[in-house]
């Protein structure tokens, strides 16, 4: 494996790292102030990065097919989301935000021709937000074939019932779409084809959005994450995506390049993290020297750099692995990265609070947010738990059988 970035990727970065410092940086406090006047709308500055980042040509830059964005793979993209990362909403500003990415892929993937016109040419435009409704509060939806919402066919179309929760981005405005998660088939005896995900505009009649979940305190505006009733939602036929009882194929094909952005981003933010815990040493006096001087707080950035390199590595064989024999062939190294990446980020982001005294944990500083996005990863697309179960399985057979 090459570890230096391609030339193309290098300009790439080059090229939004400039941005971020020109633009992004300097607008981070604004963003949030002008959050504050509208929690699930769009701050005016956010609109105003987009266009700024569309005209420089930064934008779908997560899109593997050339067709529709970038055209970059895994392994290019990585240091593009890792630098993304280090400002929580900046990777929207380039159109390459979740649950957005994971939906615009669906589309390109399984959706048709129809679909695609409808949903995927304005979420490639960043004209609309969208959602992906999948986890439900009645059952343990770490196991997929859990999920009880009924999709039922009734003439030309489906009726949607259930209820959902933590249902992330359905909360802006802009969220014009979901992709709905349930089971059109719950008798069939193989588990894993009674799912079927479809399509349902968040205007639709029965859609009920009950309240926004929060996360630590935080609602995470302007997306949020929504508890929702579908109650006796009729939406047509044709918005069913691939057919009856492939919604557990698509939720794989979904999920192995979301959980693999999400650790790109989380480096990013752990990595400013960690060079905000050591501007704080060297700047910070305690007991009349800085705090540099103290054994504890250099233990802590140079066990952070270990920690973040290590798990930048991790990402970066997993991306060129899924590259290389596809997703399902790098399952183990994609579940390896989702277990180490988000618990990295918590760590080192739990040090350089703790460096940085009260106002670290304050809304002063971004430190606070991104540990609560860290933590929330450790379950998102699957609880670490559930990981190193289907990882020790895997290992222990393959392991076992050399024996």
């Amino acid at each position: 494996m090459d570890f230096e970035y391609s030339d193309k990727v290098e300009q790439l970065l080059q090229k939004l790292r400039g941005f971020m410092h020109e633009h992004v940086y300097p607008g981070e406090e604004t963003y949030h102030r002008q959050l504050l006047e509208d929690r699930w709308g769009e701050p005016p500055i956010l609109a105003e990065l987009k266009a700024k980042a569309q005209q420089a040509g930064l934008w779908n830059l997560f899109m593997p097919d050339d067709r529709f964005g970038a055209g970059l793979s895994n392994l290019e993209y990585a240091p593009l989301a890792e630098e993304m990362g280090r400002i929580s909403f900046s990777s929207e500003v380039f159109n390459c935000s979740a649950p957005d990415t994971g939906n615009m892929e669906v589309l390109v993937q399984y959706g048709s021709a129809a679909q695609r016109e409808q949903w995927l040419k304005p979420l490639l435009a960043g004209e609309i937000r969208s959602a992906f409704a999948m986890t439900e509060p009645a059952v343990a939806s770490s196991d997929a074939t859990n999920i009880e919402t009924s999709i039922v066919r009734d003439g030309d179309d489906y009726v949607i019932n259930g209820h959902k929760f933590y249902i992330s981005g359905l909360m802006n405005k802009r969220c014009k779409i979901m992709i709905v998660m349930g089971k059109t088939d719950p008798d069939n005896p193989n588990r894993h084809k009674q799912q079927s995900q479809i399509l349902v505009p968040t205007d639709t009649p029965g859609v009920k959005i009950l309240r926004p979940m929060t996360v630590f305190g935080y609602d995470d505006a302007p997306e949020g994450h929504a508890e929702v009733i579908f109650d006796n939602v009729r939406v047509p036929a044709a918005n069913l995506i691939l057919g009856e009882g492939r919604g557990f194929e698509i939720a794989q094909g979904r999920l192995g390049p979301g959980r693999i952005h999400h650790c790109m981003r989380l480096i990013g933010g752990a990595q400013r993290a960690l060079e905000m815990m050591s501007q704080r040493a060297e700047q910070r006096e305690v007991f009349g020297r800085p705090m540099s001087k103290q054994g504890s707080v250099r233990e802590d950035i140079a066990k952070s750099a270990c920690e973040i390199e290590q798990a930048r590595l991790l990402t970066l064989k997993a991306a060129e692995q899924m590259d290389r024999y596809g997703n399902k062939a790098a399952r183990d190294l994609i579940a390896m990265i989702k277990i180490v990446a988000p618990q990295m980020a918590c760590t080192v982001i739990d040090r350089a609070m703790q460096i940085h005294g009260a106002a670290g944990l304050s809304q002063d500083l971004h430190l606070a947010q991104h540990y609560a996005y860290a933590r929330t990863i450790r379950l998102a697309d699957g609880p670490d738990q559930v990981h190193m179960m289907q990882l020790g399985r895997n290992l222990a057979a393959r392991y076992g059988a050399e024996s």
